[in-house]
């Protein structure tokens, strides 16, 4: 197919980044909208329109074929997800639809499936949005990125223990590389077969454990990792104060939500959820790429890739 004329959204993030670059290797023309105080140099032959979105939107669909939104709240607290999960997403889409685009690749997350917190329904309300627009859609729902699984590395590097919840096995991913995940997004804008769908996805298996990844960590080190369990009654403690606290204290009741997420991904797997058989299919979870999470644990030790969690960071 020839090259389209593709307009990405959260371009700035480190998925975006992969995705712009994924994007410009197949060919695309990319325009990236991106915030006024944005660095615009994270975006290598991109054409860049800085603006707040509700301003610039219908400018920047001026002959674009193919909408990519890697767009994503920061922290995942309520207001911030239905303002920019769904609310920002919802206004692109209808600018979309009014330039008369003809396809739209959205980035939400594979915890959407079991659906227990507000951002997770601020995703799903702009999902069925999107299906019900006049237009061809992609869903991708990744599995755990690499930067998530990241954070308890250089603990252990300073000799710290490995924090597990429960036994180490409560929960498994098949964790994707930004670069892979955004190879895989710039197929959905040319790939027929990928029109009007659902698409999760994950790394290389097999699935890991948190379990796994302190033995990955001991492997690199060559040192013994200590291991330290806590369980997840302490977690439903944590958020049962932040819970009664916040109702007195607005700061309180931020960091309560933020709990809530911290131990959703706790108890959760990152998989391909079964609703046959309640429970959590890895076999089934898709794969893509070939990059795997040991590789950028040991990239990690050796100074080559930064802690870039963010907002996200729980450890």
């Amino acid at each position: 197919m020839a090259p389209l004329s593709i307009l990405l959204l959260g371009g700035t993030g480190t998925i975006g980044r992969a995705t712009a670059q994924a994007l410009r290797a197949e060919g695309h023309r990319v325009t990236a909208l991106i915030r006024p105080d944005a660095d615009a140099a994270l975006l290598p032959g991109c054409t860049v329109i800085r603006g707040e979105l509700s301003d610039t939107l219908p400018a920047a669909m001026s002959g674009i074929e193919a909408v990519v939104s890697c767009l994503a709240s920061r922290t995942g607290a309520p207001q911030d997800a239905w303002t920019v999960d769904h609310g920002a997403n919802s206004a692109a889409l209808k600018a979309a639809v009014a330039a008369g685009v003809g396809h739209f690749t959205l980035l939400s997350a594979i915890c959407v499936q079991k659906p227990l917190l507000e951002f997770q329904r601020a995703k799903l309300a702009f999902e069925a949005e999107l299906q019900a627009a006049p237009l061809d859609w992609t869903i991708v729902r990744p599995t755990a990125f690499f930067k998530s699984l990241s954070g308890q590395v250089p603990r252990v590097a300073q000799g710290k223990p490995f924090l597990v919840f429960a036994d180490g096995r409560l929960t498994a991913c098949k964790p994707i590389s930004d670069a892979d995940l955004g190879r895989f997004i710039a197929l959905t804008v040319t790939d027929p077969a990928q029109r009007n769908s659902i698409l999760p996805i994950g790394g290389p298996g097999p699935a890991i454990t948190p379990l796994d990844q302190a033995a990955m960590l001991e492997r690199l080190t060559g040192q013994p990792v200590r291991i330290k369990r806590v369980p997840v009654a302490v977690m439903h403690a944590i958020v049962g104060m932040l819970t009664v606290l916040g109702t007195i204290s607005p700061r309180l009741r931020a960091k309560a939500q933020l709990a809530r997420i911290g131990r959703y991904y706790a108890t959760q797997s990152m998989l391909l959820w079964d609703p046959a058989t309640q429970s959590y299919d890895a076999d089934a979870t898709p794969e893509f790429g070939s990059d795997r999470l040991e590789d950028h644990y040991a990239a990690m030790l050796r100074g080559e890739v930064a802690d870039d969690r963010g907002a996200h960071a729980i450890f």
